[in-house]
């Protein structure tokens, strides 16, 4: 006999902005046998009414004020994506409300209340809770995680990334966002977009042991740092170097690309949303790339991942440590900016190297996630 099928989580949202809009809902939308959403409240009207239009959402389901939210029986979980000064307030409050949670990036606003995200997090053991982060689930960085995971390019021995966007408020996107402009969160941008680059770099790079920094600010509609240069010490013994730099002019195309040099090989990561590009190369010039389409960033699989540690008790790969060491590497770098000096990394309890995240029941990688993935072989020789 087939074992009861198990009935969807009931998630109620707190927040139905643009996080919600752009990212969360379209994968949800997709995962109705995982998740229900039977309750959903946004400090604004219209964004509720925009949410329930868009999402075909019973307007019924709204409610005036998250406590209210908070009360009902018929939320068993939620997924908190209100502005970054306000999530840990908003997690604690639900927490206690007694719901398992799934809040949006960073852990805290500085380095004491990432600290407080850890002590939260410990006071409630018996709920699941999870900071997003997608860049722990994109599929075009787990499979360069096999790759080096295999010994592909054998010791990886340098890191170098350069990425450079234009930011400037645009209506309707995340950077016309007025929190955004005047932060109340310690590195401005790059605590807020900069983190996930830093998921990134431990991901495929492992921890980090000591950073040196600087900073610039040069652009007039962000009250925070537009450039950060980063020089990276692992505790693997490889060396890197991050660099980041949100002007408000137009800048030239650049490729963006993070490179990852081994004593056997190189490994390019690069292209949009729309494409991504895994390339390695080895010691006879022989070049393989893996192209990514249609795949979503990684919100699905991070849904799916909270969705298992709830209903499965699986330990979820973007556990707050992990995304407390994501945050500590950038307010340690301001430190370091600050100072002038190179400084250590302190271990973050509970978090250790980033876990390689896989389909519950399957050793593929891609197993029953959406998009295409084509691979290619060519030469670079002279």
């Amino acid at each position: 006999m087939a074992a009861p099928a198990i009935p969807p989580i009931r998630l109620g949202l707190i927040g139905t902005g643009l996080a919600v809009e752009k990212l969360h809902w379209p994968a949800l939308r997709g995962l109705a046998d995982r998740f229900a959403v039977t309750a959903f409240t946004d400090s604004s009207a219209e964004q509720r009414r925009r949410f329930a239009a868009y999402s075909g959402t019973d307007p019924a389901r709204a409610v005036d004020s998250r406590a209210a939210l908070l009360a009902r029986n018929d939320v068993d979980a939620v997924l908190i994506a209100v502005p970054i000064p306000h999530l840990y307030e908003v997690a604690c409050e639900a927490l206690a409300a007694g719901k398992d949670v799934l809040c949006e990036k960073p852990a805290g606003v500085d380095a004491e209340q990432a600290t407080a995200f850890l002590a939260l997090a410990a006071r409630y053991p018996e709920r699941t809770f999870l900071v997003g982060e997608n860049y722990f689930y994109r599929d075009d960085l787990r499979y360069a995680r096999t790759l080096l995971d295999d010994g592909a390019i054998g010791r990886p021995h340098l890191m170098a990334w350069r990425h450079t966007d234009w930011v400037v408020p645009r209506e309707g996107g995340f950077t016309g966002t007025p929190w955004r402009h005047r932060p109340e969160y310690r590195g401005g941008v790059h605590l807020d977009f900069g983190v996930h680059h830093i998921a990134q770099i431990r991901l495929l790079c492992g921890d980090i042991a000591r950073v040196h920094g600087a900073v610039q600010a040069a652009n007039s509609t962000i009250d925070a740092p537009s450039d950060l240069a980063l020089n990276l010490v692992f505790t693997g013994g490889a060396i890197g170097n991050y660099t980041a730099s949100f002007p408000e002019i137009p800048v030239p195309p650049e490729p963006n690309e993070m490179r990852l040099y081994g004593t056997e090989g190189v490994l390019v990561l690069a292209g949009s949303e729309a494409e991504r590009r895994v390339t390695r190369s080895g010691r006879d010039a022989s070049t393989r790339t893996t192209v990514f389409r249609g795949i979503d960033n990684g919100y699905r699989a991070e849904l799916v991942d909270f969705a298992d540690a709830v209903q499965f008790g699986v330990p979820p790969v973007g556990s707050v440590a992990q995304s407390v060491a994501n945050a500590m590497v950038v307010q340690r770098a301001l430190d370091s900016a600050e100072r002038a000096a190179v400084l250590t990394l302190d271990p973050v309890p509970g978090a250790g190297p980033v876990p390689l995240w896989r389909p519950r029941g399957s050793a593929g990688l891609f197993d029953g996630l959406p998009g295409q993935r084509i691979s290619s072989s060519a030469s670079f020789a002279a």
